[in-house]
């Protein structure tokens, strides 16, 4: 199937399930006024000077409208949404304000307990703040001739609000929230931002969430990494949250691995995220990559900071990151030779901690984007950990393309995954399956 093919496909579903075109940017008003591919960003999403000390505090929020949504008897189907900026800390132990919203659900929760509360670590949206998840409930499809985002997240969302489950959403460090640029896979940074939702959503006034609700996490891909992620840190970051259950789906959980794979494929362009999201999170690396980039590179790194999964599929399919450097080398040779950014990537490994709760961990078998190895790799790290593991090796032929090969198993196994988690949330225990590990895919 051609790239073109793809993304009509994409936006064609998008535009069925009631897309809405983002207007051209408007005038400049003010100096806080931030235009990113003839979007404006709405002024919420501004940081101010001064945040709160507690990390989940919330800074401020407002009524969120969501694009897809119908009237109902106790009020809109499939809920009410808050926008939310909160307070997190990133990987330098600096404070951070992230972005993000919270949906009330209209479906009633009919497992044991209070309302439970889902946090979901949205998949690759992009780098550019029109990107973000939150913005993608509002318009799940942006597009005004510059830049081009599907909020295919929503999917989840909204089979999570469904069942009953109030959602919280977050828009990671950097990705609508004006002040800095989005630390792509920075395992720390999204973690945080990750469990600092919950602690936003269970502070928020008129949410029916508690400190009894049971929490879980949602990811796949970028996200899968990022529950994942959260899921180990939760222990010592976040220790007054109790988590009933973590779903990873194809977690990049060996940056190694993963800048190697989607080099030259048709998301190519989000190794420009990640070396991006690098500097941002060091910037004592730059002078390695101005050493090593050419000017073709820098150019490419310095429009991905703008662009939306869409816009990088359409500027960037393909490319391969040899065209990017001085010498000819792979942005993959030029990390191993370089230890300080391998130091860096090494330090994004998920896996090294245990997660004390359990997590169900899925990957695509023929998934070559995000390689099924890496995945599997974390899962039996795991296990030897002693973590209450349920490993799926979601089985499906090779499709001749690695993006369809990454998502095919988000679609196919999605369902499986919400059943999963809201059964932890209604207070069923997980059955460990890493005896079994010997001989899975």
């Amino acid at each position: 199937m051609s790239l073109g093919r793809r993304l009509l496909i994409a936006v064609s579903t998008a535009a069925c399930l009631g897309a809405q075109a983002l207007p051209a940017a408007a005038a400049t008003e003010s100096d806080a006024e931030v235009v990113s591919r003839g979007v404006t960003i709405p002024a919420f999403y501004n940081p101010p000077a001064s945040l709160p000390t507690a990390n989940g505090a919330l800074i401020r929020s407002e009524p969120l409208h969501l694009a897809l949504s119908l009237p109902g008897l106790n009020g809109p189907l499939p809920g009410e949404a808050t926008r939310l900026m909160y307070k997190s800390t990133d990987s330098g132990g600096n404070p951070v304000a992230v972005t993000g919203a919270y949906i009330e659900p209209a479906a009633t929760w009919k497992g044991s307990g209070p309302r439970p509360l889902v946090a979901v670590a949205p998949g690759t949206m992009g780098q550019g703040d029109q990107c973000a998840a939150s913005m993608g409930l509002e318009h799940p499809l942006s597009l005004n001739g510059r830049t081009l985002s599907v909020g295919y997240e929503n999917l989840a969302i909204y089979r999570l609000l469904a069942k009953g489950v109030a959602v919280v959403v977050t828009d990671y460090a950097g990705l609508g929230a004006t002040d800095r640029l989005h630390t792509y896979v920075n395992r720390v940074d999204e973690a945080h931002a990750v469990l600092d939702a919950v602690r936003a959503a269970r502070t928020l006034a008129g949410a029916s969430v508690t400190s009894g609700s049971s929490v879980g996490l949602f990811g796949y891909s970028q996200g899968g990494g990022a529950s994942a992620a959260a899921a180990e840190l939760q222990p010592t970051y976040a220790p007054e949250l109790t988590l009933a259950g973590t779903y990873a789906g194809a977690p990049p959980a060996d940056l190694n691995v993963v800048t190697e794979a989607i080099d030259g494929s048709d998301l190519a362009g989000a190794l420009g995220w990640s070396l991006n999201g690098f500097l941002q999170s060091d910037p004592s690396l730059q002078p390695i990559a101005d050493a090593h980039l050419n000017d073709k590179g820098k150019a490419a790194l310095k429009d991905l900071s703008t662009m939306c999964v869409g816009d990088a599929l359409f500027g960037y399919a393909f490319a391969n990151s040899t065209k990017w450097t001085k010498d000819g080398r792979s942005i993959s040779d030029i990390i191993r030779s370089e230890p300080k950014v391998q130091a860096f990537l090494d330090e994004q490994r998920i896996g090294t901690l245990r997660p004390t709760s359990p997590v169900r961990l899925a990957t695509g078998t023929a998934d070559n984007l995000v390689p099924h190895g890496q995945a599997r790799d974390l899962a039996a790290a795991w296990c030897k950990k002693g973590v209450d593991i349920t490993y799926k090796a979601v089985i499906l032929p090779g499709l001749g393309d690695a993006l369809l090969n990454h998502f095919a198993p988000l679609l196919a196994d999605q369902g499986s995954a919400i059943s999963w988690l809201t059964d932890r949330l209604a207070g069923e225990p997980a059955k460990s399956n890493c005896w079994s590990m010997p001989v899975q895919p």
